[in-house]
């Protein structure tokens, strides 16, 4: 995310800043990394300048993501948690109570209590509740008392829920989106040409790739911090901004659209019932557990997790509560590994599991996926996904300020108050070999259409260079 400074003697001497005396040699490898660093350099240079506030922005609300799980349990500890009980009482029984004290709203949802002391918790739609979220009652399983109510939005509560919201469109909506989009986009490309100038560096011992120089001063003591945590940081930097694409607005959508080609599209359990089928005893409506939505016969909430207890989905569970045209379906939502996220589909009338989905049959692209938006969110591994994420946001922040420093104290000797640090000169593309720039030039259009975000701005910054470019030509004849 910064920007490292040139290799001595290939900047003026006044652009070193403070670093005299370094006894290590700041040379870089000879060969045909030499024609193509200026390049990478002048690229990450601006690429670390102009978007690294996008990256802090997302870094510190990514922090604060990290560290709501723990303090979600905390703050909401009244409703998601009661004294463990002896025995619970039927899922039918609670969902009515959460009914009963919400009878405007509509039961979607059920998450039954999975662990000795957790609260079930009935989702509903109501007018009190905004587009896109959901109602929790949290009900006491052992006595079907209700604890209390709260938004939720996708399983998380208003804490995490807001934080998320702020890391993802700074609570802007879809035009804030654009941000996150435009963060994880650069993320990757400044990450890995952070990389590359690192590996490139002559040094004396390998142990200085991971470790910061020792009596380093200056502006190399601020280098050496920076491309240590930048090695130890880069993989997950990395995986942070390929997940994070995956469900953006833009790159995501061609994402979708070529992992659907390649056979790898997330499946999902059918639900649908069948035009004739669902005669014969049981519930009407809404007393057996099920909701207004299904009007035929029903066996209730229970029965359908005995169903599906017998397939082997049990445990973490959510069930959906039937529909009209559709049944009952409860999936596994246990995403600590090993994860158990298979699902079945249970027919209201007769309790019949109408289709199975394991998560061993996915396409070996949707695991993935799922593997990484869960790892990305912090769900895969609990508490120590949780402080591995908080681990690569502070590093992010660490390598942004760091970044900035380098660059404040590269600007030269004279004039130190208003001048900063430069970059590469222009023109580095121009002495690449051939066979070099058009696979660069290639494969530079392709990412351009795949993440439309990092196109389009690196078509700006470029337009944007060549206008600069040409008023100080214009300016040096004058």
């Amino acid at each position: 995310m910064s920007i490292e400074v040139p290799s001595k003697g290939t900047e003026p001497a006044d652009e070193t800043g403070s670093d005299t005396g370094s006894a290590a040699p700041e040379t870089t490898k000879a060969g045909p990394w030499s024609a193509l660093r200026p390049l990478v350099l002048r690229l990450h240079f601006y690429a670390g300048l102009l978007i690294a506030p996008l990256l802090l922005i997302a870094a510190v609300s990514g922090l604060l993501y990290s560290l709501s799980f723990q303090a979600e349990k905390f703050v909401y500890r009244h409703e998601l948690q009661v004294p463990a009980g002896d025995r619970s009482v039927p899922l039918a029984t609670q969902v009515e109570a959460a009914r009963k004290a919400h009878p405007e709203g509509t039961v979607t949802a059920v998450w039954p209590s999975y662990e000795d002391g957790a609260t079930t918790r009935v989702l509903m739609t109501t007018p009190q509740v905004e587009e896109g979220e959901s109602l929790a009652v949290f009900v006491n399983p052992y006595t079907g008392e209700i604890r209390g109510e709260l938004a939720d939005s996708f399983g998380a509560l208003p804490l995490r829920a807001w934080l998320s919201g702020l890391h993802s469109n700074l609570h802007l909506g879809d035009f804030g989106r654009n941000y996150s989009e435009m963060a994880a986009s650069w993320l990757w490309v400044v990450s890995l040409g952070g990389l590359l100038l690192w590996l490139g560096r002559r040094r004396r011992a390998k142990r200085e790739l991971l470790i910061p120089e020792r009596g380093a001063t200056g502006r190399r003591r601020t280098l050496t911090r920076h491309g240590a945590i930048g090695m130890w940081a880069v993989a997950g930097l990395v995986m942070l901004s390929a997940t994070g694409l995956t469900w953006s607005k833009y790159a995501g959508e061609n994402i979708d659209a070529i992992q659907t080609q390649l056979g790898g599209a997330t499946p999902s359990v059918s639900a649908e019932l069948q035009p004739g089928g669902g005669e014969g005893g049981g519930h009407e409506g809404h007393d057996g557990g099920g909701e207004a939505g299904h009007q035929g016969p029903d066996i209730g909430i229970d029965k359908a997790v005995e169903a599906a207890a017998a397939k082997g989905v049990d445990g973490e569970i959510a069930v959906t509560l039937p529909a009209d045209g559709s049944g009952y379906v409860i999936k596994e939502t246990d995403k600590q590994f090993p994860v158990h996220l298979d699902s079945v589909a249970v027919d209201p009338a007769d309790g019949r599991v109408m289709d199975e989905l394991r998560f061993a049959d996915y396409p070996l692209l949707a695991k993935l996926t799922r593997f990484g938006i869960d790892v990305h969110m912090g769900k895969l591994f609990g508490l120590a996904n949780q402080l591995a994420l908080a681990a690569l946001a502070l590093a992010l922040i660490l390598l942004i300020v760091w970044g900035y420093r380098m660059w404040w104290l590269r600007r030269p000797t004279k004039d130190r108050t208003l001048s900063v640090g430069r970059p590469m000169p222009r023109g580095a593309w121009r002495k690449l070999p051939v066979t070099v720039l058009l696979p660069i030039a290639a494969a530079t259009v392709l990412v351009g259409w795949l993440v439309p975000m990092l196109g389009i701005s690196l078509l700006v910054f470029l337009v944007i260079d060549m206008a600069l470019g040409a008023v100080a030509k214009a300016r040096s004849r004058a």
